[in-house]
Formats: C-alpha cells, structure tokens, sequence
C-alpha cells in the first residue's frame, strides 16, 4: 500500500506548457497517424456513434440487449454512470468487451462519472479544499481520486468545476473554488493534475473535464440553469481565465454550460467553442454537452425542435453529447441537407478519438483492480482515509475566537449540541455518488476518544436535522449545556440544501437553529460554533451570541477525527475564505474584486439605519455606495481567517518602486509569528491599476505563500510580479499592459496589509 501513497502524492509534474501535450510530439505524430486510419475504416454510422455518450444509470432490464447491441454495432463511444445500475453488476468489464472484441473497429469505450471530491474516500467539497490555498493538498486529493476510480474502470471525470461565483444563494457554489480567477486557476490546476498526472496513459489517470463553459457561476440571482448577462470584457477577465489555465495545463475536456450567456445557450455558441476555445486557445481535447444541455436549448427557447437543437449544439462545436440522442437521430439528415459536413464530422469524432488514444485505453481498456480483493486494496485504504483528514483539518477556517474560547481543553466538560454534531451523511456534501455515510468517521466518538474520557463528552442534538423547525429538544439540550464548561453548537445546512438545482434565496440558518443558539447563548456559557455547510450563511445575531465561530464546509469522510484534532489544538486552523461572506443575501453579489465608485463608502461617510433621525435633510445620513441595513463591507473579506496564534507583517520592501514592459518587480515582507502556537499564515499579494481604460478593481491577487511557523519565529516571504500579470482587455478586447501607477499589498486577507507604490513604464 506504500507504492499506492507514493504514487498517489510524488507523481512528477511537469511545467503547464509542457504538459499540455500530455504525449511527445513523436507519439503526437503516431496518434493523429491513428486517427486518420480509423476514420478512414468508419462509417458514418460508427463517426456518429462516437459522438454518444450514454447514461447507464437511466436504462431497465429491458433496455440491456438493445444498448449492448448498439455498443457491438459501434453506435456508442462511452457511458456515464455505469456504477448506477442494478441490472449488470459487471458492466464496466462486459461493455468493454463488446466494444474491444466484436465492434467493428475495436474502438473502446471511455467511462465518465462525476468524480467531484473523492471517489468513495470523500475530501471535503470543492469550495472547502479551495479554502486551504493549498495547491497540493487539491493535487492530493484529485490522485486520491482517480486511483480509486480507475480501478472500477473509470478513466474520465466531469471536474474540476472552475466556474467563478460571486453568489452564495447558488447552489452549486459548492463546487466551485470561489470568486477568485487566480486562485481558482491555481486550485483548478493542481486538480487537473492530480486527476491526469503528467501521463495520461498510466492506467490511474483520469481524463479532466473543464465545467462550465462559460458564465455558468452568474446565473441571475444564484438560480440554476437560468440566464447570465456578462460583459465581454468581465468574461475574459474574470471567468475564462480558470479554463485557459486548465488547457494550458493539459486538461483534455470541456462541458457546456446549461444557462443560457449573453441570451445565447452556451450549447449552442460558435462564439464560445469554435472562436475562444478552439481557434484563440488552440484546445485539441473534445467539447461534451452537459447531462441533456442539447435538448435543453428547447425550453430556452434557442432551439424549435431536436433536430434544430442538434443542429445547433454540432454547429457550435459540441463533439460528444451526453444523454440525449439527437446526433444520433439526425446528423445523418443533416448531412444530407447539407447542414452539418463530413468535415465537421470528422474533426468532432478525431477529438474525441485523441483523447482515448491518448489515455491509452487499447492497452489498458478494463477496470484496474482484477477481483474485489483488489480493489479493496485500493478503496479507502489507511493511507487515503489519512489523506481525507489531513485535507480536511487545512479547510477549516476559524472566523471569530473570543477570548481565546478555541482550542478546546482536554479537562473541560463539554456539551456538545446540534443537528450536525453526528450527521454521518450530511458532513460528505454534495455530489458523492459513490460516498456512503457507513463509512464515515463522525465527530462525536472522535471527541470522545480525543479526551480518554466518556464523561466529559455529553451530547444532546436539540434538533434532529438542519430544517427542523420543533424546540422539543431544546429543553434537553439546555440540560446538557447546563452541565457543561463549554457548549460546542455543530449546525449549519444538511448536504441536500446545496449543490445543483438547490439554491436559496434566503442563506440564514435553516430550521429553529437560531432560537436554539439563542437560547444556549443565554446561559452564559462559553458558546463555540462549528458550521458545516456548501455556503457561507447569514450569522445575523449568532455571531456575536457565540464566542468563537469555525467554518467547516463539508469535510467529508474523516469529518470527525479532523474537527476533533483542530478543536483541541493538536492542529492549528489555517484555512482562509476563497470568497466573501456576506452579512446578508440582500448584499450579494458581494466580492473584493470589484471596481471603485464615483463615491466609494469609508466607515465614516454615511449612517446606518438604525442612527438616522427623523424627517431629516435628504442628505444628512451621507451620500455614498453602501446599504444602510448592511454597510458596505463583507461580514468577512476575501482571504480571512484566524489560528490559534497571531501574526504581524512588518518591513514591506519592492525591490523598484519603477517597472518596464518586460520587466519584473519582487515584493517582499517579513512575517511573524507572535503568538503562542506554532500556526500557518497565508500571506497574499494584491495589487490595484489606479488609472486605466477602463475603470479597475480596488484590488486583485496576484500571489499567495502559505507560511509555518513556531511562534516567536519570523520569515520573509518574497513575491515576483511580472509586468504581465498586470494585464486585462481594455474597450477593444485587446489584452493590454498600460503605463501608470499601481499600488501593491502583502496582507492577510483583502481588506488590509501592507501597503507599496510602483509605477509602470
């Protein structure tokens, strides 16, 4: 099981531009060789069937001789969710021993499934790895994955999701990796990484697939599937670069958003697939539809019928389509009528051929493990269950720590209260098909065996679930928290209330959790609040009615034991936001990057609500970009988070306060550990383009370095800024650098840190 670690952390990676390749340019040559001989033995028929991806987990008994007939005819070039079925316990092995040994050309099958964060060993969900900033932690946990996957003979994922959301109403927010362009081009990335390795054809890769091109994060007010209005520039600036990125390093697929960009269905977009991916960005892997996009062009009313939403999504350069069988119905007419070409036939079928040619599946087409005793090997071995807790004790981030409440002390008695202090299910999040709470590890036993001391463990849940509405258990859990020197409250949201389709207008805490805390809060007990959530949540009054407020997220399989190491400080927290926290949904979208204003608000230069008189002079309470409910600053910025110790940045130094063209410019900074615990800071470089163009962000990172130390310890920590990284598209859509003066912060997070001034020449 060591050789599986080991191959699963110490794969080499090569540098992004040479791993786009993912092959020699020899082997290149051999594969593109290959393609034109099979294409040249296909039939139309066969061209076509390479375009069909099927989902498995939607067909009966009496389906099995048809689509077993059409995968030996070659009317099938892969399935999804072949794990979902009871009808054929050995589907991937016999599937693909139809397709290899009586198909016409031998062509195997490529497997998908939606492999998000973790395959049966679950991590936490996208949006808490995102909170480590710790590119190898993701790297990890996607090699985790894909091992794990493989050996059932899944060679294809449906992630990373790089969407960009700045709204945490949207439910699938859960899957992104925040609001950031350059730290989820980084997560994004390392996941790709981890998932492909630097060879795709080693039998534990999977295949990575880019999701949502494009916009699919700015659904109108965090809605799923519905309309997202961008701005060319905004939309080359903020939410393409995390795929350019993905590309740039290899990634070999892209998925189709469902909303519709611009009025237009992303399906359905020559601009996005055939201009920006294919033309701008060169991209040689395939485009697949998302799980029935095509047909979905209908409802949004781009397409009159199946075969002009066929016509549509093949036009616009979507190669595989998923679920759906429009291709298969009429791109034979198609042709005919002279609107869909051989041509174009054959460059989406090429596509999708490079990319099994490239994983390899003629040498390796059959599931990894050969007999369940080893795959029982492979799946959630020790090594990645410690994999899960240690990712999962880096996500955890530590928002609010009165007097220094957390850790926790090993003699205290604690009260543990809440609906999610043992919810077995709930802590895996969102999308784990293949997660099963039987094995997970919950926070409760995890306590108790923390402290070696049954008794100073007592536990009441007050609510039975996230929504719970009834107070019938308060009176116990008041009981408990009586008895207790501390009150741990473990709430949030229960993993159904985010993900697709499940957004909320309203992101408070579900259920009667608020009269609950409320009313622990009033017995004067030290009160520490873990939430376990898909999204960060309206705290209102909770947040000053707790002394200390940690942020979970989904942590997954190994929830318990990682909350139950960091809550008794065997571990400092060190997660910090990927997004902005909002004091209430009525101030989203909410995020740091966004541009200043003709009267940008300062915390003196307007009233709040509450301290406005009456029939005042229309301008008495100030005239500036705030809400008065809620202010104009975030309930936590952008990269926030606090550990168990402190730390001081100190002694900012630019090696030029002047910077030519092609150039470069290092920033460095001393931090400090003053505290009284060894902890790691995440040190974050942001710089701001006080005059441009176009009107620019107040800030934009453009680093991060994450720092261990010892407490009295101090290191400099020194960032290189490339006059590129200051680029961004101006009116005209050109990527420009313009001449000018910058400002430049070391900081914590982005409301604060250390301040310098450079100019561009």
């Amino acid at each position: 099981m060591a050789g599986l670690l080991s191959l699963a952390v110490n794969l080499p990676l090569h540098a992004a531009n040479e791993t786009a390749a993912s092959v020699s340019l020899q082997q290149q040559d051999t594969i593109e060789t290959r393609i034109q001989n099979l294409l040249a033995q296909m039939s139309t028929r066969e061209k076509i069937g390479q375009l069909a991806l099927r989902d498995w987990g939607t067909f009966q008994a009496a389906d099995m001789k048809a689509i077993k007939q059409a995968v030996r005819e070659g009317r099938v070039g892969g399935f999804l969710n072949v794990n979902f079925s009871s009808v054929d316990k050995n589907a991937f092995e016999e599937l693909q021993r139809i397709a290899v040994e009586e198909s016409p050309l031998g062509i195997p099958l490529l497997f998908g499934q939606d492999v998000i964060h973790g395959y049966e060993t679950i991590f936490p969900i996208p949006l808490g790895q995102a909170a480590s900033w710790n590119p190898d932690l993701i790297r990890q946990g996607a090699r985790v994955a894909a091992q794990e996957a493989s050996a059932d003979g899944i060679r294809w994922t449906f992630a990373p999701m790089i969407d960009i959301s700045r709204d945490p109403r949207w439910g699938r927010i859960a899957e992104t990796l925040g609001e950031d362009p350059y730290l989820t081009s980084t997560l994004g990335v390392a996941m790709v990484e981890g998932f492909q390795t630097d060879n795709l054809a080693d039998p534990t890769s999977l295949a990575a697939c880019g999701k949502h091109f494009a916009g699919y994060g700015a659904a109108e007010g965090g809605r799923d599937y519905n309309s997202a209005y961008i701005p060319e520039r905004l939309l080359r600036d903020i939410y393409l670069p995390p795929f350019k990125a993905g590309i740039d390093a290899g990634m070999q697929s892209i998925m189709s958003t469902y909303s519709t960009l611009n009025d237009v269905p992303g399906t359905g977009s020559p601009f996005l697939f055939k201009q920006i991916l294919r033309d701008e960005w060169g991209f040689d892997g395939f485009v697949v539809s998302d799980w029935n996009a095509v047909m979905e062009m209908i409802p949004h009313g781009f397409a009159r019928d199946a075969k002009h939403a066929a016509t549509l999504a093949a036009n616009a350069g979507i190669d595989m389509e998923m679920h759906t069988d429009t291709y298969d119905q009429y791109l034979p007419q198609l042709m005919d009528e002279g609107k869909f070409s051989e041509a174009q036939l054959d460059t989406a079928v090429a596509n999708i051929l490079r990319v099994k040619l490239r994983l390899d599946l003629w040498n390796h087409p059959y599931p990894r493990a050969k007999s369940e005793a080893e795959r029982e090997q492979i799946i959630r071995n020790d090594q990645f269950l410690n994999a899960a807790k240690e990712a999962a004790k880096e996500t955890f981030v530590l928002l609010k720590n009165d007097r220094q409440l957390l850790p926790l002390k090993k003699d205290q008695t604690v009260a543990v209260i809440g609906p999610l202090a043992e919810a077995a299910h709930d802590q895996l999040g969102t999308w784990i098909y293949n997660g099963d709470k039987k094995h997970s590890r919950t926070l409760l036993p995890a306590l108790r065996e923390m402290v070696g001391d049954q008794g100073k463990i007592i536990f009441a849940e007050g609510l039975t679930y996230s929504r719970d509405t009834s107070t019938d258990g308060f009176k116990a859990a008041l009981k408990a928290a009586k008895k207790a020197d501390v009150i741990l409250y473990v709430g949030g949201e229960e993993a159904i209330l985010s993900g697709e389709g499940h957004s909320r207008g309203d992101i408070r805490l579900p259920g009667a959790q608020a009269e609950l805390i409320a009313a622990l809060s009033k017995t004067d007990k030290p009160l520490a609040m873990v939430l376990l959530a898909g999204r960060p949540l309206q705290l209102d009054k909770t947040l000053q009615q707790a002394d200390a407020v940690m942020m979970a997220w989904h942590p997954g399989t190994m929830a318990g034991p990682a909350l139950a190491e960091v809550l008794y400080g065997e571990t400092s927290p060190s997660g910090r936001l990927p997004l902005s926290w909002p004091v209430g949904a009525g101030q989203i979208p909410i995020y740091y990057n966004h541009l200043a204003t003709g009267r940008p608000a300062t915390d003196d230069n307007y009233t709040r609500i509450d301290k406005i008189g009456r029939e005042v002079f229309q301008h008495q309470p100030g005239n500036s970009s705030n809400q008065l409910d809620y202010g104009h600053k975030p309930q936590f910025p952008f990269g926030y988070g606090l550990t168990y110790s402190q730390f001081e940045y100190r002694d900012l130094v630019l090696s030029n306060t002047n910077l030519d063209g092609n150039g470069q410019l290092t920033i460095s900074a001393t931090i400090a550990n003053t505290g009284k615990a060894t902890a790691t800071e995440t040190a974050q470089l942001y710089v701001r383009d006080l005059v441009g163009s176009v009107s620019r962000p107040v800030r934009e990172l453009k680093g991060f370095e994450r720092v261990t130390l010892a407490p009295g310890e101090s290191r400099r920590v020194n960032f290189t800024l490339n006059a590129d990284q200051l680029a961004f598209h101006n009116a005209q859509m050109q990527a420009v650098v313009e001449p000018g003066e910058y400002r430049v912060w070391i900081a914590p997070d982005a409301a604060s840190g250390l301040e310098g001034v450079f100019t561009l020449h």
